[in-house]
């Protein structure tokens, strides 16, 4: 029993940080953007695929990992200056439609290119085996991805506390028109903003291949799980994405395992007790 309820943990953790990948930009674009983006889990989507191909043209899967995200994210820095910048003043609505045909669009570009099998994204040589905990064998490769995600977290936590950029973005979050007043170029804040939570987007996807199958309409399953972390965590806090998505991810494996029938359920009545809870999430700032 003991043994079980670890590496459920673990997978639990595993999916966790995943999930924080694609929650951790998707929260900081609408908190400093006000851009409500149904396209994140597309460019979660065009990361695995891409990464796949770079993986199965080169054979390998460390340049497949750092060379997708960079190429997603410069394709989200091209759709926000082309395609959400005329947005930022609009209603929601407008963003909604906008960024739903984008997530569309993106669904049949992978049918047409890639086509309708499920694939999957072969896990590299040295992190292919198995390793004994608490009795059970884990995959190696479980513990990488919960390493990864946890160096990303620090290092973006380091980045946004710790360096001028992140007093920006998180001064931007608040005030977007008292920054740009104070000559800061917000535009390009934003670019990079934009560009960086698509590079993470497309960074989970590739670190997903190996454990989650690929196959068209995966954008749609992660987005969910992505809005639902960020009404729990609060708008715009990555400390909110981070513990929003232990606890989603962690709650979903183990309804998984003891509540097949149930997993679903288990997630929403988390996200309702927490907004009966605090209406704002987590870490939302109250009006």
């Amino acid at each position: 029993m003991t043994s079980t309820l670890l590496i459920q943990l673990l997978n639990g953790l595993a999916y966790s940080l995943l999930l924080f990948l694609l929650a951790a930009g998707l929260s900081l674009i609408f908190g400093m953007l006000n851009i409500i983006n149904l396209s994140h889990g597309a460019l979660y989507m065009l990361g695995a695929y891409v990464g796949l191909t770079i993986a199965q043209v080169l054979g390998n899967f460390w340049l497949a990992l750092l060379v997708a995200p960079l190429l997603v994210g410069l394709l989200g820095a091209l759709l926000e200056q082309v395609l959400l910048r005329p947005l930022y003043r609009r209603d929601h609505l407008d963003q909604v439609l906008l960024t739903l045909g984008l997530a569309y669009i993106a669904g049949d570009l992978v049918k047409w290119i890639w086509g309708a099998d499920v694939q999957s994204l072969a896990a590299p040589a040295s992190l292919a085996g198995t390793v004994t905990l608490g009795g059970a064998a884990f995959p190696v490769y479980r513990l990488f991805v919960i390493a990864l995600g946890l160096a990303l977290a620090g290092l973006l936590w380091f980045m946004l506390a710790r360096t001028r950029i992140g007093v920006i973005v998180r001064a931007g979050v608040t005030d977007r028109e008292m920054v740009s007043g104070l000559g800061i170029n917000i535009n390009l804040t934003f670019r990079l903003v934009f560009a960086v939570g698509a590079a993470l987007a497309a960074l989970g996807g590739v670190a997903a291949g190996p454990i989650l199958s690929l196959f068209p309409g995966m954008d749609g399953d992660v987005l969910v799980f992505g809005l639902i972390i960020v009404v729990i965590g609060g708008m715009g806090t990555l400390g909110g994405a981070f513990w929003g998505s232990l606890l989603v991810g962690v709650v979903d494996t183990f309804g998984s395992v003891w509540l097949p029938d149930w997993s679903l359920f288990t997630v929403y009545a988390l996200m309702a007790a927490v907004l009966l809870w605090r209406p704002t999430g987590l870490f939302g700032q109250r009006a």
